[in-house]
């Protein structure tokens, strides 16, 4: 997503053909291939390309598009947005004479309208089949060079990391208030909440190196991932082991032990693969397939946790009962509300957050 007042810029984009394509024109021709970038937003999409009495849709204007459309044919077909007729922007950089390459002017394209902003390369001449391009593209948003999506997030790393610290005064306070009714299982509690005060920390100024500078240095980004997977992994850990009475009904998970280590390591290294794939050294979505076969996994293990987790607090509340331990009993059932609340809650999220990008993609 690009913001208003953000600019585009071209940059060493250079274009590539095969000999025998440059071989076919002689040293004194003029335009000798055409390229031609388009820039256009997402609401525009349409403006792009047209269809021929119903037929499949072409990008590029076609002997029966030129009579029905009255484009030029070998060119993108390109119509006016009803908002800015400057828009779609399309920059022309033609081949001359017999040469191999030919560099696109480093022009700068100012973005009026905030929007998803989509970049393509194309050629409608089939004797250029085959090209190749170089160079690289810079887009930046008035505030840097975090793209539009991403841009609230640094806001947010910031609430998060004084949530944290708040949670984390408080916690210690009575930590070591009573220190010495401190269970096993809170000193769990205490690392996860630094941990997560520490990654939302690492995220905010990792973002804030991605604003200033444009690019996401691998070792620092792997780093923050993996820091997450780790809280995320332990937290989750931590509520199955309470789930199934650990340091209330049972002093040990006993036999369970290495079942649980078992999947938290799978879980591990599930979310640190998809956190990686999203996040290390990449700006845009990575593809559909590849994103799927990444999110499966992890949603399937988080599945599984949830059922795994009601299942023991079902068990731990009919121990509790059959105990009459009422001041407990009474606790695992706030437990276990809150518990339905978040599930609830984060189904309810996941939902609004697949409406939204079929919206916003228009899918």
């Amino acid at each position: 997503m690009l913001l208003s007042g953000c600019c585009y810029r071209f940059v060493n984009v250079t274009f590539w053909r095969n000999s025998e394509s440059a071989e076919s024109h002689t040293k004194m021709a003029h335009s000798t291939g055409l390229v031609q970038a388009i820039l256009f937003e997402a609401a525009d999409r349409d403006n792009i390309g047209g269809s021929a009495y119903g037929g499949q849709r072409s990008i590029c204007c076609t002997p029966d598009l030129a009579k029905l459309e009255g484009c030029k044919q070998g060119e993108v077909i390109r119509r006016p947005s009803s908002d800015d007729p400057g828009w779609p922007v399309v920059v022309d950089t033609h081949f001359s004479a017999n040469h191999l390459s030919v560099k696109l002017d480093d022009e700068e394209v100012h973005i009026t309208k905030t929007g998803m902003y989509n970049l393509f390369f194309i050629s409608c001449d089939p004797k250029l089949r085959g090209l190749a391009m170089s160079g690289k593209t810079i887009w930046r948003n008035p505030g840097g060079y975090l793209p539009g999506r991403m841009a609230p997030l640094m806001r947010f790393y910031v609430f998060m990391s004084l949530a944290y610290l708040l949670v984390m005064v408080v916690w210690f306070s009575n930590y070591i208030r009573f220190w010495r009714d401190i269970l096993p299982i809170q000193n769990w509690i205490t690392l996860v909440i630094a941990l997560g005060l520490f990654e939302m920390t690492l995220w905010y100024f990792e973002y804030l190196n991605f604003n200033s500078s444009g690019v996401r240095p691998v070792g620092i980004t792997t780093w923050v991932v993996t820091v997450g997977a780790i809280r995320k992994t332990i937290s989750r850990l931590l509520i199955l082991s309470i789930s199934m009475g650990y340091g209330v009904v049972r002093p040990t998970l006993g036999g369970l032990t290495s079942k649980v280590l078992l999947l938290g390591l799978t879980y591990f290294l599930a979310s640190e693969l998809l956190d990686i794939s999203e996040n290390v050294g990449t700006i845009n979505d990575i593809s559909g397939k590849a994103k799927l076969f990444l999110v499966l996994p992890d949603a399937f293990l988080d599945a599984f946790l949830i059922l795994w987790i009601f299942t023991s607090l079902s068990r731990t509340l009919e121990k509790l009962q059959a105990r009459r331990s009422s001041v407990k009993l009474d606790i695992y059932r706030k437990f276990t509300n809150a518990l339905a609340v978040s599930v609830i809650g984060s189904v309810v999220w996941i939902g609004y957050e697949v409406c939204k990008s079929h919206y916003i993609h228009g899918q």
